[in-house]
């Protein structure tokens, strides 16, 4: 009887320490834990409560509670505050200049672009739920010095080239608001000042700012829905373009700028870290698999909101403009002209309604932006500072630049759309360095325990990354044939071509020896059984 005992407890710690090891542990506490940066002090974070305690009395840590709509509920916001830079200013002008060019017929290219950018943003929600850090924490963690420096300048430069166009687009939205009464460098310091209103948001803790992100969303989706109620495009175009995939030679330009948008490098890292504003246990599988299963329910709520809106607005461009000879010229800041002369006026002029969605698109984005700056620095940094400081060191940093783009480009709409457009290829060039260190993280056994991701998930993932960064290798290609003039300037491209094409290489390989760092090692350490 004793035997037989003593064999069920060894077969029972056999079968717990299998778990422990599969289960990312958060690295053991240092002397220097203090000083470390986190995305949310524990204060700071939203405490889960069980909305039936007796229903989850007897769940031990290794099963998913069920599901309850409180808990839904408490975990709503991340995926909404993510969604936003599916709904800035450039993916906006994107969707009025493939209204415009192409009509109906990329709305199919939009949903599954959308879809894309959805599986995208839930592993960049898994890695931060399962490992307790975010992209930019465990970045640092797993590449050496150097490699990790150039990380984070792309993602900087990345940050602000999204930054410069989300405030040029508030402070159009602004210009239209004033009746042209101020000037674009007006609208940006206007702009500039949504840091110190963040701030003063934080203060009142995560739920209050995300409330207001909730309050700025709805704006846009007013606005775009009452002037798609306006203008009443066709419901049977618009179904068949959203059923029905449909591509020509005439629109490969706005079809490459449908889905190169999808992924916003900053996004990527902003979403890891978002999702630790709720406290979550990541020593029990449950508890893990259950926050997973609530973040991947309301951030498809999420981008399914953002889907509409864009759709909203790709198709009153589409019924107003495709076709005419206008059709090639619309951009951001003579968009809403076109609107008013083509649907005039009544009790709310059109031209006022674009202008406040674009403001809240703008302002919201904007904000958003500031939030990724503090992370991706104090994630590659780990730089100890007040976030006030942060955050202001954040903003300063694109509104410098912008205000020197809105005096030079205040009188130009052309000069503003090839800003646009370089801005663009800015972003386009940086999407590697925040796709392949997720994709590689989040197979990673070492990193991920039991969460990793399956061998068909990743496959589908890579696949995706890679139509990304291929499309978007086209829209650079395209751009520097029609662009780059001179000897000199080719050849600095060049060079600077193949110094992006070895770091690319770099990341890919190096992702088969992660787990020769030292975080990995120490998790290796903590996976193993005792006594091996």
């Amino acid at each position: 009887m004793d035997s037989s005992e003593t064999r069920e407890e060894e077969s029972g710690s056999k079968d717990s320490n299998e778990t422990n090891r599969l289960l990312p542990i958060p690295s053991p506490p240092s002397s220097t834990e203090d000083d470390e940066e986190v995305a949310f002090d524990s204060r700071e974070k939203i405490l889960i409560v069980d909305a039936d305690s007796a229903s989850t009395l007897n769940v031990d840590g290794d099963q998913v509670p069920p599901f309850s709509w409180k808990k839904l509920w408490l975990f709503t916001g991340p995926g909404f505050l993510m969604s936003i830079a599916f709904l800035d200013p450039g993916n906006l002008e994107g969707d009025l200049q493939s209204g415009a060019v192409a009509g109906y017929s990329l709305l199919w290219l939009l949903m599954w672009a959308t879809v894309m950018g959805l599986l995208i943003q839930l592993l960049s929600a898994r890695v931060g739920v399962a490992t307790g850090r975010h992209l930019a924490e465990l970045c640092r963690e797993e590449y050496p010095n150097w490699a990790r420096f150039v990380l984070w300048f792309m993602a900087e430069v990345a940050l602000i080239g999204a930054d410069i166009q989300e405030v040029i687009g508030s402070a159009i939205a602004i210009q239209i608001l004033s009746h042209g009464v101020l000037p674009l460098w007006a609208g940006v310091i206007i702009t500039a000042l949504d840091c110190f209103i963040f701030l003063f948001l934080e203060n009142y803790g995560v739920r209050k700012l995300e409330a207001v992100f909730a309050v700025l969303i709805a704006t846009m989706a007013l606005s775009f829905a009452w002037m798609f109620g306006d203008t009443q495009p066709s419901g049977k175009e618009l179904l068949v373009g959203v059923l029905v995939p449909r591509l020509s030679s005439k629109t490969i330009r706005q079809a490459v700028g449908v889905v190169g948008c999808v992924i916003m490098p900053h996004n990527v890292f902003l979403h890891s870290a978002l999702v630790q504003s709720r406290n979550i246990d990541p020593k029990k599988k449950g508890r893990v698999q259950e926050a997973l299963n609530y973040y991947s329910i309301e951030s498809s709520v999420a981008l399914l909101v953002s889907f509409m809106i864009n759709l909203f607005l790709t198709t009153v461009f589409a019924k107003g403009f495709y076709g005419t000879k206008q059709a090639n010229s619309i951009g951001l800041v003579n968009a809403g002209q076109y609107l008013q002369e083509k649907y005039g006026g009544g009790y709310l002029p059109i031209l006022y309604i674009w202008g406040i969605g674009l403001l809240a698109a703008g302002q919201s984005s904007t904000i958003t932006g500031t939030y990724a700056g503090q992370f991706i620095m104090g994630g590659f940094l780990n730089l100890p500072m007040k976030k006030w400081l942060r955050a202001l060191i954040t903003r300063s940093c694109a509104i410098v630049p912008t205000m020197i783009v809105a005096l030079i480009f205040n009188t130009s709409e052309a000069s503003l759309d090839i800003l646009n457009e370089w801005l663009n290829v800015l972003q386009s060039i940086q999407i590697p360095f925040a796709l392949i260190p997720l994709l590689t993280l989040v197979s990673k056994e070492q990193v991920m325990g039991v969460f990793r991701i399956g061998p068909v998930l990743e496959r589908l993932a890579w696949t995706v990354a890679a139509l990304v960064m291929v499309i978007n290798g086209y829209l650079l290609l395209d751009f520097f044939v029609s662009e780059v003039k001179g000897l000199l300037f080719g050849f600095l491209v060049f060079t600077g071509t193949a110094a992006y094409v070895a770091f690319i290489i770099y990341l890919i390989t190096r992702g088969s020896d992660l787990s020769s760092n030292c975080f990995s090692l120490e998790m290796s350490k903590r996976y193993s059984n005792p006594g091996n």
